[in-house]
């Protein structure tokens, strides 16, 4: 048998859940809501027996009372107005409140994600769910809180009045809502079921657009202007399609109500009419139980309603606590304790590692990068490097073997110890749209002036920072993008002055730069790179030159280890490359190893 409740099925632990955890915090708002939908409700059940008692003052002739029942209407009426408007206001304060801490707890949860988590989903379709997913929460909570509330304690208030009237008529109009509950229940799951695939779909297009936009450039050249808007147009007509579906089913709604609302009303007239031939009921009577009857179709009619948008917010529910309840895999463990550092040997050992359980990216890795010394992996793209660099920071955690630093597992020690002790400069340079002075401080939260300024000067970008419009509080624009190439990396390198960690890892950091440019930041990485033990994914030959030892990697695995003369003299891999690369004078990268 289907269930007739408005929630139903698993809306219930959804909303149970909504309660415990958001709205229960401000039950004393909510009990204000309360009073007020009281007041409301109460106001308006009074209607139709100020209707009755003012017909049955004009059909006595009552001169007292005829003239009392305006000043009752309008004593009515501005308890109900007021109170309208006071809830009105009351609710959008608590719902506003409910929605921002959603957001907030959503948006801390992605932050602590783990990578593997948050890179199933395109940012841009992350980003969808804090607008159009809150769309439907939010409009639910104002519903629940003040047409549920209201609607539902206005009808308990009206059929209260009507079987004050005549019990006999309450319960002819009772008969025929049974009747109707099952139709707007079976609409409301199919609106559930459209509105979760709507929200897939507009997850999709939010990534879609915002990945064709931001490959324009590659787009015109290739000219995939073609595929990319037959792409759009197909996922547009699929949400239009869904949104059709959806509103073709709550248009069904209305008439479904109206129509319901109609049989009432007639079984009623065919009832009191007797009733009034027979001199059984008066003509009070029936204006106001009519009256009452036609005030519930409204509430009754906002309730069938409701229940389409409580589905549709279910299932942003649904997929808004997925993303919360997944817990991260790299977490401390109970008993971690801080990393102890006592110079910053990092060491490999029979290290394994596989992204979503695929084949492995690296296999038997035993590398170890001594304190203070250059270690510098080279090899094709592809060959495990920069997974590798990952897997130190515990960004990843390893499928099998360990990573030590001093003699210690990584997976031991706390987190924040862990990537204390480690700083990252890459060739994909992330800057935040803020100051540059902010930017460069997310290097050591809590540092000052003075120490910000040192850490830019080391990183050669003190000159140009002070050339700016407004020096060190020019806001560098989303993703850096007032800043060119060669700049935005000498922020980035800043920021590792500043954090002063003993391991620095170096992905290609210079590999998209100019020439003078890259003369700049080689510079600053050379002074960066002294007395801290340093993992760099070589790019340059005179990179590889001066590292301690030279690690070359293919498919996953190291196949050369040495000194740049070792190397050299051993003929192998490293050798052939070294060759190609005197032989070009544009001196090409590291990554076209045979």
């Amino acid at each position: 048998m289907a269930r007739k409740s408005l929630f139903t099925g698993d809306t219930v632990p959804l909303i149970k859940r909504l309660w415990r955890d958001w709205m229960r915090p401000h039950a004393r708002t909510l009990m204000g809501v309360l009073v007020l939908v009281a007041l409301v409700a109460g106001a308006t059940g009074l209607y139709p027996v100020l209707i009755k008692a003012a017909f049955d003052a004009f059909d006595t002739k009552d001169v007292t009372a005829i003239y009392l029942a305006p000043l009752f209407v309008i004593a009515v009426t501005s308890v109900k107005g007021f109170s309208l408007l006071a809830l009105t206001v009351l609710t959008n304060k608590v719902v506003t409140r409910i929605e921002a801490d959603m957001q907030t707890r959503l948006y801390s949860h992605l932050i602590e994600a783990d990578l593997a988590q948050i890179g199933r989903e395109s940012p841009a379709a992350l980003t969808q769910r804090f607008t159009t997913d809150f769309t439907f929460i939010k409009e639910a909570l104002t519903r629940l809180s003040t047409v549920f509330l209201r609607e539902i304690t206005t009808v308990i208030a009206l059929v209260a009045a009507m079987i004050w009237i005549d019990p006999m008529m309450a319960l002819v109009a009772g008969i025929t809502v049974p009747f109707f509950a099952y139709p707007v229940e079976k609409i409301g799951r199919k609106l559930r079921r459209v509105a979760s695939s709507m929200q897939e779909q507009t997850g999709q297009m939010a990534g879609l657009i915002t990945e064709s936009l931001a490959g324009t450039r590659i787009a015109k050249t290739y000219r995939m202007e073609g595929y990319l808007k037959a792409k759009a147009a197909s996922t547009f007509d699929e949400i239009r399609r869904l949104r059709m579906k959806g509103a073709n089913a709550r248009g069904r709604l209305d008439p479904l109500l109206e129509v319901g609302g109609g049989i009432a009303v007639a079984a009623v007239l065919v009832l009191i009419g007797q009733r009034i031939l027979s001199q059984n009921s008066t003509v009070g009577d029936f204006t106001g139980f009519v009256s009452a009857l036609l005030l519930a179709a409204q509430p009754i009619r906002a309730l069938g309603n409701l229940h389409a948008i409580v589905q549709e917010a279910a299932a942003a529910l649904q997929r808004t606590f997925a993303v919360m309840d997944e817990k991260p895999r790299i977490q401390d463990k109970p008993d971690a304790k801080p990393l102890v550092l006592k110079g910053g040997e990092v060491r490999f050992a029979d290290l394994a590692f596989s992204y979503n359980g695929e084949a492995l990216a690296v296999n038997h890795i035993d590398l170890v990068a001594e304190a203070g010394r250059t270690t510098a992996l080279v090899g094709r793209s592809g060959s495990g490097k920069s997974t590798l660099l990952s897997l130190v920071p515990r960004l990843y955690d390893v499928t099998g073997g360990a990573i030590l630093i001093d003699g210690q597992d990584i997976r031991d020690v706390t987190l924040a110890s862990l990537r204390q002790a480690v700083a990252v400069v890459s060739q994909d340079v992330v800057l935040f749209d803020d100051t540059i002075r902010a930017n460069i401080a997310f290097g050591r939260p809590g540092a000052s002036d003075e120490e910000i300024v040192e850490a830019a000067k080391a990183a050669a970008a003190h000159d140009f920072i002070v050339k700016q419009p407004e020096g060190y509080d020019t806001v560098v624009g989303p993703g850096g993008g007032r800043l060119s190439g060669g700049e935005r990396q000498r922020v980035s390198l800043a920021r590792a002055f500043l954090k002063n960690a003993p391991i620095l890892l170096l992905d290609e950091a210079t590999s998209a730069l100019d020439s003078e440019s890259e003369r700049l930041v080689q510079d600053a990485i050379r002074k960066l790179m002294k007395g801290r033990t340093t993992l760099v994914i070589a790019h340059r030959l005179s990179t590889v030159r001066d590292a301690d030892k030279i690690v070359v990697m293919e498919a996953g695995r190291i196949i050369e280890m040495g000194s740049h003369d070792a190397l050299i003299a051993k003929a192998g891999a490293y050798a052939r490359l070294h060759r190609l690369q005197l032989s070009d004078d544009s001196e090409p990268s590291l990554s076209v190893l045979p």
